[in-house]
């Protein structure tokens, strides 16, 4: 009883994605019904010139110079028309083919940022990336071809089986004899290719997770000299990438051969059928080309029908792994009209921060990461989380970024006119951001920076530079701000970088600042001038720092530790 029951599991997987592939193609109806229009025009040529080309050969023999003409001027123009519409069809696929890859794209992409980060960050980049390609690469193709080739290739079936069926219907059951076979064998090969579609793309994605991380971190690699390690781990790694596709080809080949011996037998008979009647004097010279022509396409048809099977499976795979993407729950901004409306009194007062017995655990998680805590930080204080690494610093950052919500607690944002608002993703606004590490985008130094306020002058820009104490450097560049950073900040220190990214936040001028270990690549007077920097000239920020390093205690207005059990503990700074 169970492999029935995966077989018929594996069919409501197929029919789920699918349907969600029919529904996303709605989009597209127009294009799609006018390729299929086009394409069943090119059909009935075909099959106009089969019987057209019958008739001329049915006029050559006997010697008909009547007919002759008008057969020759109907095969000829029959097929001048049909090379005509295959290029139509060709430069339509073409131009629909790039507009819905390019939408699908946009809007998987859109899902992957818009996603919540709790659900996004389960995947890795390089799989991302692999579905916003590869996997969106079928989807697209498949509202172009395949859909449309559903009924064109069943027109050209109908159609020849008509021809067929109206000349000699004997014909038409020898075309048939490969049904049974096809019909039989296609429970074992829908399983078979499922496995080795899902098998191959998941590989795929590993191998690009595997590169993208590789090259990203390069310089780590060549400084611990293992750069040969790596390179025999991706070849291990596209080794069983191929060895999954040998075997998908082993059996795709298998399949092949299997029906075109049976199409050959077919054939053959189906050749030798028409000799006979020939010979009978039943059918003539023309009849008998028709017979070969069409019985041909009727066979090769109803095998392109079956054959749709494989392509429907890499298909419904494809798009259930875009599907994946599509379907996570997305941020829901329902107090954006709240927060907009505190914004104006925020940047001007400040914003206060109050958390309330928060308690969270990660959904991979079996202990809060952070347990009942409680705090508040005022415009122009400063709060600092300390602890070791792992302790749930960064979570608490992530809780007031609004990226993750606690499992019970509140935690908000309140003005110092009353107003309050809990605390979403609407309330990133009112946030500015130095992440752990390097979180440095390619371009110029203008460009990281404008990233967050792209109406910045380039004197603003400037004036954030200074006090992050990083115009000392950047002016004495022969561009300037100007300047390309390069990918991941390859151009510059990662002091240099850090103090980049502290200049971006102090362009956002937002009331909150959050700085999560920001100074950890800076020397102890660079940190100094930074933060000194950023008391005098923002003084009404409510700013929240994690840190390892004592020598910014000095500068907190309160500092909490957090214990292994996850509480927050408030230190003395006395």
């Amino acid at each position: 009883m169970k492999k029935p029951k995966e077989y018929f599991g594996l069919l409501r997987s197929l029919g789920k994605e699918w349907r969600w592939l029919l529904g996303y193609a709605s989009a597209y109806k127009l294009q799609i019904v006018f390729y299929i229009i086009v394409g069943l025009l090119g059909t009935v040529m075909g099959l106009g010139s089969s019987v057209a080309s019958k008739h001329l050969i049915d006029a050559v023999v006997t010697h008909n110079n009547d007919t002759i003409v008008n057969a020759a001027i109907a095969t000829i123009g029959l097929g001048v028309s049909q090379i005509v519409i295959t290029g139509v069809l060709s430069r339509v696929a073409g131009i629909v083919a790039t507009k819905i890859n390019n939408n699908i794209r946009a809007d998987v992409y859109e899902h992957m940022v818009l996603a919540c980060w709790s659900d996004i960050r389960r995947y890795h980049s390089g799989e991302l990336i692999n579905r916003i390609e590869g996997d969106v690469a079928t989807v697209s193709n498949s509202i172009v071809t395949f859909i449309p080739g559903v009924f064109t290739k069943t027109a050209q079936f109908v159609g020849c089986l008509a021809v067929v069926l109206y000349y000699d219907p004997t014909m038409a059951i020898f075309a048939f004899l490969s049904a049974p076979f096809l019909l039989v064998s296609s429970k074992f090969s829908t399983k078979m290719m499922r496995k080795y579609n899902q098998e191959s793309r998941e590989m795929n994605g590993k191998i690009l997770s595997y590169c993208s991380e590789s090259v990203q971190n390069l310089q780590t690699i060549k400084a611990f000299d293992i750069t040969k390690r790596y390179v025999a781990q991706l070849r291990d790694l596209l080794e069983t990438f191929r060895r999954i596709k040998l075997d998908h080809d082993r059996f795709s080949i298998a399949m092949t051969v299997c029906m075109s011996f049976i199409g050959l037998a077919v054939s053959y008979l189906c050749y030798g059928w028409g000799v006979w009647r020939l010979w009978q004097g039943v059918i003539t010279y023309g009849t008998m080309t028709l017979f070969l022509q069409v019985s041909g396409q009727l066979t090769s048809s109803f095998s392109s029908i079956v054959s749709l099977l494989p392509s429907a499976i890499s298909i419904a795979t494809a798009a259930g792994r875009v599907m994946e993407i599509t379907n996570l729950p997305l941020e829901v901004r329902a107090d954006s009209a709240e927060a907009e409306k505190m914004e104006e009194m925020a940047n001007e007062k400040g914003i206060i921060i109050n958390c309330d017995n928060l308690t969270y655990t990660y959904d991979d998680g079996t202990e809060p990461v952070v347990r009942e805590i409680s705090f508040k930080a005022r415009p122009g204080e400063t709060i600092a989380f300390v602890g070791p690494s792992g302790e749930g610093k960064t979570t608490i950052l992530r809780l007031i970024l609004g990226l993750i919500s606690p499992d019970s607690g509140d935690i908000t944002m309140e003005t110092t006119d009353g107003q309050s608002i809990a605390v979403s993703e609407s309330t990133r606004r009112f946030c500015a951001y130095v992440p752990q590490g390097n979180a440095i985008f390619s371009g110029t130094i203008a460009d990281n920076l404008r990233v967050v306020r792209p109406d910045a002058t380039d004197e603003q820009i400037e004036e954030a530079l200074r006090n992050a104490d990083a115009w000392g450097f950047v002016e004495k560049l022969p561009a300037g701000i100007n300047t390309e950073i390069g990918e991941r900040g390859v151009n510059f220190s990662e002091g240099q970088v850090q103090r980049f990214s502290i200049a971006r936040a102090l362009l956002r001028d937002a009331p909150v600042i959050i700085m999560d270990e920001a100074t950890s690549a800076l020397d102890a007077e660079t940190e100094e001038n930074v933060l000194a920097n950023m008391m005098k000239q923002y003084p009404n920020r409510t700013r929240i720092i994690t840190t390892h390093r004592p020598s910014m205690l000095q500068y907190c207005t309160r500092v909490y530790r957090i214990s292994k059990s996850g509480n927050l503990i408030e230190m003395n700074l006395n």
